[in-house]
C-alpha cells in the first residue's frame, strides 16, 4: 500500500505542473488599439464635390495614397481619421479650397497563415476574425497539428511581435500565424 502511495504522488506531481503552463497568462502581442493603416490595405477616399477624386486607392509600399494633384500623401501608421486629415491638408494646399475628405477602409491587407495546416498561404483579412477562423480559412489542422499551441507574429511599431495565443485571440490584418506540429 505505501508503495501504491509514492508511485501515485510520483505519477501526479509531473502531471500537476503540466497543468499550471496549460495557457499563456499574458501575451507579448497587443491585440487593443485602433486599425492603422499600412502596405497592402486599400482605402476609399471620398472628396465632397470633386468625383475624379474619390475612389479606391491603394497603400504602397512606401505606405501612401497617390492622389491626382498632390501626388504621394502618407498614411502609414494612421487611423483613418488622421489619413483624411493629412489628405485634407495636401489638398488645401492650393489645389481646392477648404476640401471636405472622408477615408474609409475598402479592402483589409491580407493576413498570413502557416504551418500545419491544409492550406498554407495568403487570404482576405475578415474584420473580427480570430485565431480558429484563420485555421479555418486555411483548411483546417493536418493530421500531424499541435492543437494546443498557436504562434502569432504582429508588426507593433518598426518591431515584430511573437506570441503563443488560444484559438480565440483576435487576427489582424497583416498578422502571421503559425500552427505547430506535434512530436508525439
Amino acid at each position: 500500500m505505501r508503495w501504491l502511495r509514492l508511485f501515485l504522488i510520483f505519477l501526479l506531481v509531473p502531471l500537476a505542473g503540466c497543468a499550471l503552463n496549460a495557457r499563456p497568462s499574458t501575451y507579448l502581442v497587443q491585440s487593443k488599439g485602433p486599425y492603422t493603416l499600412d502596405t497592402g490595405d486599400i482605402v476609399r477616399v471620398s472628396v465632397y464635390g470633386e468625383t475624379e477624386l474619390s475612389t479606391t486607392y491603394r497603400v504602397d509600399d512606401g505606405g501612401s495614397v497617390s492622389l491626382p494633384l498632390v501626388g504621394a500623401v502618407p498614411v502609414r501608421g494612421l487611423t483613418t481619421q488622421m489619413a483624411a486629415a493629412n489628405i485634407t491638408a495636401a489638398l488645401a494646399d492650393g489645389y481646392i479650397r477648404e476640401p471636405s475628405v472622408a477615408v474609409q477602409i475598402d479592402t483589409y491587407r491580407p493576413f498570413f497563415i502557416q504551418g500545419a495546416v491544409k492550406s498554407a498561404g495568403q487570404f482576405a483579412y475578415v474584420y473580427g476574425m480570430t485565431v480558429r477562423a484563420a485555421i479555418s480559412t486555411a483548411g483546417g489542422y493536418t493530421d500531424t497539428a499541435d492543437r494546443t499551441r498557436v504562434l502569432i507574429y504582429r508588426k507593433q511599431g518598426k518591431e515584430m511581435a511573437k506570441g503563443t495565443v488560444d484559438l480565440d485571440f483576435p487576427v489582424y490584418p497583416g498578422d502571421t500565424v503559425v500552427v505547430s506540429e506535434r512530436w508525439f
